[in-house]
């Protein structure tokens, strides 16, 4: 991060310039020998020079300052001086540093007057229209250059403020896109713990029924009560840590909206699922090893949303004909989620939109579990994401034993 030190507020950079052009208009003041005017001369000069200090944070001030010390000069006669060169410095500030380009139309017109009177003033054999075409040049010369470095300093301006904009908005759209995943999260974990709390209740019920019939399946629906319970335990505890940051409305501020069709979705759905990105022109492999394992409903969905988010991004941008390996391997303490694609299908008619946010969704999902997640472009071509989830350290879920 670069540090700029500052001074009143400006520049050090900035102030320590005006400082040297007003010291050097200073001493070319002092350097004058018998000037024209005696001390009046020197002190309107050193007016001058007192002036330029503030021609970036008040141009316009600045320049009739010094355009009022020049008329003073014009009045009495003492014609153009080394130290006039101070009109010139105020003519380039007004125009590149002042708010409203009027201002430095303004002070071009008085400069063109200036140099009519100051042509009248200067003695010498050459004709004085000469002299005012001098005059006029090394004026106009200055006024155009400043307008050029003006126009380059508010187009520079309005780069870095676009820059800023956007910024700001990738920033707001990607906060957006967290929330509105999170809600989604939220609302499928919601499921899961009503699911498992309807689980125990039905439960419950059966081992009240079947206590003086069959205790021992009595006793098998209270274990499933239990283990349920320790299960919807944990969702909910992933549930609130979903909503840490919620609003009074959903999560970071949005609503909740209710989705008729929606229904929780597992593993089992998985071949419906690769079935559709083949029609969809995917060319899938998909394998599976070690021993599948019954996995938490909400751990369960995780994974699958995570096959569905990694097949959307190589349709969305390997293109129809990819071919992706789709590997789902069960370890003693994790669930390891493998997709890498070729990159090598055909081209879509129209591009892919940007600002997808396939990947922090994914990443969301993880991070719940406190699982990991690694994506990234391939060195021979294609994409490769790989989620790992741990497994939850009480063993998986107890089958329901209906009463």
């Amino acid at each position: 991060m670069t540090v700029r030190r500052t001074m009143f507020g400006r520049p050090l950079r900035g102030v320590a310039f005006d400082v040297a052009v007003s010291a050097l208009v200073a001493l070319i003041v002092l350097a004058a020998v018998n000037p024209p005017g005696g001390w009046a001369a020197t002190l309107v000069g050193a007016g001058m020079a007192v002036a330029l200090l503030f021609r970036r944070t008040r141009p316009s001030a600045v320049t009739v300052a010094v355009a009022a010390l020049a008329l003073v000069q014009v009045i009495a006669g003492w014609g153009p001086l080394a130290y006039d060169v101070a009109v010139l410095i105020a003519l380039y500030s007004v125009v590149k540093y002042g708010e409203r380009l009027r201002d430095a139309v303004l002070a071009g017109a008085a400069a063109a007057v200036g140099v009519l009177l100051a042509a009248a003033q200067t003695p010498g054999v050459i004709a004085w229209w000469v002299t005012t075409l001098w005059y006029a040049l090394v004026t106009g010369a200055v006024w155009l250059v400043a307008l050029n470095v003006r126009t380059r300093r508010l187009y520079v301006l309005s780069l870095e403020e676009r820059a800023t904009t956007l910024e700001r908005e990738r920033e707001a759209e990607s906060r957006a896109a967290v929330a509105e995943e999170r809600t989604r999260i939220a609302r499928e974990l919601h499921d899961v713990v009503a699911h498992s709390m309807a689980v125990m209740i039905v439960q419950a019920d059966g081992a009240r029924f079947m206590l003086d019939r069959d205790p021992a399946q009595a006793r098998t629906a209270v274990k499933v009560v239990a283990d349920t319970g320790r299960q919807a335990l944990e969702e909910m505890r992933r549930l609130v840590g979903v909503l840490r940051d919620a609003g009074p409305t959903g999560v970071g501020g949005f609503a909740v909206a209710a989705d008729p069709e929606h229904r929780r979705l597992a593993l089992a759905d998985l071949p419906d699922l690769l079935a559709r990105f083949g029609d969809a022109g995917l060319r899938i492999r998909h394998t599976v090893t070690g021993d599948a394992l019954v996995l938490p409903p909400g751990l369960e969905l995780t994974v699958y949303r995570v096959v569905q988010e990694a097949l959307t991004n190589a349709l969305k941008h390997g293109g129809v004909g990819a071919g992706v390996d789709l590997s789902l391997s069960y370890t003693a303490d994790a669930v390891v989620v493998r997709a890498v694609d070729d990159g090598r299908g055909r081209p879509v008619v129209s591009p892919a939109p940007p600002g997808g946010h396939g990947l922090l969704g994914m990443r969301e999902r993880v991070t719940v579990y406190d699982g990991s997640l690694t994506a990234g472009p391939r060195p021979a071509g294609g994409w490769q994401v790989e989620a790992r989830l741990p497994l939850p350290t009480s063993g998986p879920a107890t089958e329901v034993i209906a009463a």
